[in-house]
């Protein structure tokens, strides 16, 4: 079967699961009941992950940290989270979605909060990685909770809504951020402080509402009725069809499938460029000579293009029914842009480029998760969705670890973004490998290999 057979497949299951009419009322019930407050959980994730780039900009003089320092400091992160992510998952899988949600809310707020008593490199390091720790599988453990609800010709989209929580947190965090520490502090604390306690208090606030408000599964959803909790099961049925998926595999045998390593490569320039640059970003903006406002309100502009990016590439991907082609255009088209905005110096081209660059990394991330469905299934996607994020997020910690050290060796950010759009060429190169490895094979090779 080819890839547009399978595609045209899966078109065919729809058809039988219900009219087009009926399959957009149900999708769009679905995405209005969940995705708003999937994504404002995310938000406030990315807030508490990436805050610490505006805390850099005071916390760095006030606690002795070198650049090459808090580069490894904020990369540790997605050390925590790469150890912890496929156990976080199975946990998922087995105590369910709400309590597990609610408990990595409450931790990672506690842990954002506490950042702002660190007092040097070493509790620095310490608590990035508690964090990362705390967070993982919050991000795998919600694609995972999406499989469940919506068939595979919607998740891109889906997907790309969810993910609009990042440049979404990156709005929100550039003017607060920028107006706490235009500030003296509060209740004793410095500024910096006050912005890590005021950051992480939404998560911990969040644990109720999660517990009363998300359900299961689509069985547990009272909002659902009994027709459309068996049009969701028929759709499903017929994505495991149409991609000869088996549900009942030995979950660990995903660890072992090599398509799981190639997805995590080629997801891998992705969090390491835009952790590399989100992190570093209200740095670069400052050396514009602006003030700390300036600078938070300005970090914001990149985002607003990122949020284009994701309501119209993944949409596009979706109503083309194509992945691979959409892929390497975009990925080519954001190392362009970062290696501009590496060679101009003048501070409008440099943002122009930077915002080009945000458009791209952050839209192409949902036509990249859509693919993991096209394999796994069941017990087997919580490990594999779990692996592919959790290897790939190693780029977290290589992107703001590997600026920081060229920064520290050549005093300039330059290089740095360089860095980052060779990365990206090489996501070009890893999709024509994952499009090989994931073209659908006869049965008896095509498949994970069955385990009892």
């Amino acid at each position: 079967m080819t890839n547009s057979q399978a595609l045209n497949a899966s078109n065919t299951g729809a058809h039988a699961s219900g009219s087009s009419e009926e399959e957009k009322h149900i999708v769009g019930h679905i995405a209005r009941r969940l995705v708003p407050f999937l994504a404002l959980i995310y938000v406030v994730a990315y807030v508490d992950r990436t805050v610490v780039g505006f805390a850099k900009l005071h916390m760095n003089a006030a606690i002795g940290l070198s650049d090459a320092a808090y580069g490894m400091g904020a990369g540790l992160f997605f050390v925590g989270y790469f150890l912890c992510e496929v156990p976080s998952n199975l946990a998922l899988s087995r105590f369910g979605a709400r309590v597990w949600f609610a408990r990595i809310l409450f931790t990672w707020g506690a842990i954002t909060m506490a950042m702002a008593f660190v007092s040097g490199p070493k509790s620095f390091y310490a608590l990035r990685f508690l964090l990362g720790a705390a967070e993982a599988g919050l991000y795998p453990g919600i694609l995972y909770f999406l499989t469940h609800w919506f068939p595979m010709r919607h998740r891109a989209r889906v997907i790309g809504l969810l993910v609009l929580a990042q440049p979404i947190a990156g709005i929100v965090t550039g003017p607060l951020a920028g107006a706490l520490l235009e500030t003296h502090g509060f209740f004793g604390l410095s500024n910096w402080q006050t912005l890590f306690v005021v950051s992480g208090l939404p998560a911990v606030l969040l644990c109720i509402p999660t517990l009363r408000l998300l359900p299961e599964s689509p069985a547990h959803a009272r909002w659902l009725d009994d027709h459309e909790r068996a049009w969701i099961e028929r759709a499903l049925a017929a994505d495991r069809r149409s991609y000869a998926l088996d549900p009942h595999r030995n979950p660990f045998a995903a660890l072992k499938d090599r398509r799981v390593l190639l997805l995590a490569l080629l997801f891998l320039p992705f969090p390491l460029s835009i952790y590399g640059l989100s992190l570093w970003l209200p740095t670069i903006i400052k050396a514009f000579g602006v003030t700390d406002s300036t600078a938070g309100l300005l970090s914001a502009v990149p985002y607003l293009f990122a949020v284009a990016g994701l309501l119209i590439v993944p949409r596009h991907s979706d109503k083309r029914r194509e992945r691979y082609g959409h892929i390497v255009v975009v990925s080519a088209f954001a190392a362009l842009t970062m290696a501009a905005s590496a060679w101009f110096r003048t501070p409008a081209l440099q943002l122009f480029f930077i915002c080009l660059t945000a458009f791209s990394i952050y839209s192409i991330q949902a036509v990249v998760w859509a693919l993991p469905g096209e394999f796994l299934t069941g017990a087997s996607a919580a490990v594999g969705i779990a692996m592919i994020n959790s290897l790939a997020n190693l780029g977290g910690y290589l992107g703001p670890y590997g600026i920081g050290i060229i920064k520290d060796a050549t005093g300039s950010l330059a290089a740095g973004l360089y860095f980052l759009a060779a990365t990206l060429l090489f996501a070009v190169l890893m999709t024509f490998a994952v499009r090989a490895a994931l073209r659908p094979q006869p049965p008896a090779s095509g498949a994970l290999a069955r385990e009892s």
